[in-house]
């Protein structure tokens, strides 16, 4: 259990700080104070629920999109996110598609290291001698 907690937590921080930095990177990627946790569950909630869905029906039907997943439901999950209003806007077709790809790569890469870090430690704590 305490395993899933910290795994909602990495990816819920990714989440965040994906789209923390696109907003930073970005000028027509906003993200107002007030909407933030509320984009940010959006978008994780989207993202956790997309992935499998979007990767079977590509599995079934296009399986040439299969590496393209991750960004194919980081889009899908952003544009659920900024349908919510006072929390995420993104302005303009190539914005759209960097913020894409700075979130995916941002959450990829959280998704990648943190648990090395947060799990690995206490995988050695509770191995047996």
């Amino acid at each position: 259990m305490v395993r899933f907690l910290i795994r909602a937590a990495i990816f819920l921080g990714t989440a965040a700080l994906g789209l923390l930095v696109a907003a930073l990177l970005l000028p027509d990627v906003t993200l107002s104070v007030s909407g933030f946790i509320v984009a940010v569950v959006v978008f994780a909630l989207a993202q956790s629920l997309l992935a499998p869905f979007i990767f079977n029906v590509a599995r079934k039907y296009a399986s040439p999109l299969l590496g393209g997943i991750g960004l194919i439901s980081t889009f899908v999950a952003l544009l659920i996110a900024s349908l919510f209003p006072g929390g995420l806007t993104i302005s303009g077709i190539a914005t759209w598609v960097l913020a894409t790809l700075v979130v995916w790569i941002v959450t990829a890469l959280g998704a990648w290291v943190l648990p090395i870090l947060f799990l690995k430690d206490r995988q050695a704590r509770h191995a047996p001698a």
